[in-house]
């Protein structure tokens, strides 16, 4: 019995060349194999964005509880607009000394850093 291998693309596809070298075995061979096979998607769970020092940090107790007192949609209106807040502090203090693009995103990176730290993304 002959190995065949299915291509398609070609006029007629590789089956009639098959077909006859294998003596007619190919038919019943490409009938009995399926054209399509669906490999099934596996359940994938969400990837989550956590802080490494989530409940950590001299503030989280306060950041906690009082995302428990606001609501968390709330919360998170409120932590939004501190941290735009706290961009803008930044980026006047950069205007001020004159710093380029540069340092100002690495002193974003920093205060991101330090709120991590001290609890304040908790």
């Amino acid at each position: 019995m002959a190995i065949s291998i299915s291509a398609t693309g070609f006029k007629g596809g590789l089956g009639s060349c098959f077909h006859s070298v294998a003596g007619g075995e190919y038919g019943t061979l490409a009938k009995s194999v399926p054209k399509h096979v669906g490999a099934g998607k596996g359940v994938r769970a969400q990837p989550m964005m956590k802080n490494v020092n989530e409940g950590k940090g001299l503030f989280a107790p306060v950041v906690v509880v009082t995302r428990q007192i606001v609501g968390k949609k709330r919360f998170n209106q409120l932590r939004g607009k501190a941290i735009a807040l706290h961009s803008q502090v930044i980026n006047e203090f950069c205007k001020s000394i004159g710093a380029d693009t540069k340092q100002k995103q690495g002193l974003i990176r920093l205060a991101k850093k330090n709120g991590e730290r001290l609890g304040f993304l908790a």
